[in-house]
């Protein structure tokens, strides 16, 4: 039986940082992976142009039931140290919005960087982990033999996009070892609705896009919304999507910057023979203006002239384009989700190492643990990070 100082399984973001760190500690490092390629879903990532981090690194920004375990591995491998790995390589980079920092080289090139810097680790592709076994220390059954090691790093992230081999074996180990787990549900995904909802708001204007501000629960994010076939997507919707319980509406403004119920008695005062959906056309294209002014308001108003429209409809309407309630249906799922929310339970583990509490030498690193980022580089960031910090001690 083959033994190794440290054995990692998954050979993602989390993993390589980890496993990175681990040989500069002259530690012999094997690594796991299921797939027949490590580094998949960094691949993918920001379409392909890798958003490695973002500059804006905070704890708020971060989903936890804990929402300061973070806060150590952040503070120890920050945004600036992951910039300064990659500008090493000499990768280069740009900040597209809101702090997202892309690599100019895309994404197989940071791939490329990690590989390069964890390239002393035993890296075995295509291998299915079968069972662990604590046995002075942990024994790992594979489809390629059996493994031996006292350091066993669970980097196998959560189960979002399934068709690329994600599954939530991180949270089956956790459970194994007697570890407390919050079950992971979809986050950073697309909102669905009924049927009805469809036919009233969203129907034949899919793919047109606005500014908005999209609420939920007191968290809000300003950003772009995208009416699908299905509902509503965007980089605002995809944001509140991992705060979001079933059942709860969201609030949407869809006027971030006017009072609408103002806007509306100023135009009614100077423009009394404009239609209304030319009035909202200032803000909206044609035929969401005109949607829009048919269905926010107590009745259809789009095609009246905003003088023979009654004040008090007026201020419904300007109030339902300030704060418009819709309560989502569902989600689109793990299948379009970029990351899951939950993971191991963070009173299980030291922030500062990720070692388990009960179970000595077992790690959880990366998604697999119970802390979730922003859209824009966050998920990425908790990555490097939390790698960095099992890498200095397995």
């Amino acid at each position: 039986m083959k033994e190794y100082d440290v054995i990692i399984i998954g050979a993602g973001a989390a993993g390589l940082m980890c496993a990175a760190e681990a040989l500069k500690r002259k530690r012999s490092v094997l690594i796991l992976e299921k797939s027949n390629k490590a580094g998949k879903k960094i691949l993918i990532s920001g379409g392909g142009r890798c958003n490695f981090t973002n500059l804006n690194i905070e704890p708020s920004a971060f989903i936890s039931m804990n929402p300061h375990f973070c806060k150590s591995a952040l503070s120890r491998y920050t945004q600036w140290d992951i910039i300064s790995l990659l500008e090493s390589f000499d990768l280069t980079w740009n900040e597209k919005k809101l702090g997202q920092l892309f690599c100019d080289q895309k994404s197989g090139a940071v791939l490329s960087a990690l590989h390069k810097n964890c390239e002393e680790a035993h890296i075995e592709l295509s291998v299915e982990t079968n069972t662990i076994i604590k046995k002075k220390g942990y024994v790992v059954k594979t489809s390629k033999g059996d493994y031996k090691t006292n350091s066993m790093v669970i980097a196998t992230g959560g189960p979002s996009i399934p068709k690329m081999g994600a599954t939530d074996f991180g949270l089956k180990v956790a459970k194994q070892f007697g570890l407390k787990f919050v079950s992971f549900k979809p986050g950073l995904v697309p909102f669905t609705f009924q049927q009805q909802d469809i036919e009233t708001y969203f129907k034949k204007l899919s793919g047109i896009s606005l500014d908005a501000i999209v609420s939920y629960n007191g968290v809000s994010f300003r950003e772009g919304i995208l009416i699908t076939h299905r509902g509503l997507s965007g980089p605002a919707i995809l944001q509140i999507s991992s705060y979001w319980k079933k059942g709860s509406p969201i609030k949407i403004n869809l006027l971030p910057d006017i009072d609408g119920s103002e806007h509306l008695f100023k135009m009614q005062q100077d423009f009394g023979k404009s239609l209304l959906k030319t009035i909202l056309g200032e803000f909206f294209p044609k035929r969401i203006a005109e949607r829009f002014g048919n269905t926010l308001g107590p009745k259809k108003l789009a095609n009246v002239p905003m003088g023979e429209i009654k004040k008090s409809d007026l201020n419904l309407l300007g109030s339902a384009l300030n704060s418009w309630s819709l309560t989502p249906s569902g989600t689109e799922g793990l299948r379009t989700a970029e990351v899951c929310v939950g993971g191991v339970d963070t009173n299980e583990l030291s922030s500062k190492t990720m070692e388990s509490n009960k179970q000595p030498g077992l790690y959880f690193i990366g998604e697999t643990v119970d802390v979730t980022g922003w859209l824009g580089g966050y998920n990425f960031q908790w990555a490097w990070s939390s790698g960095w910090a099992a890498g200095q001690v397995v």
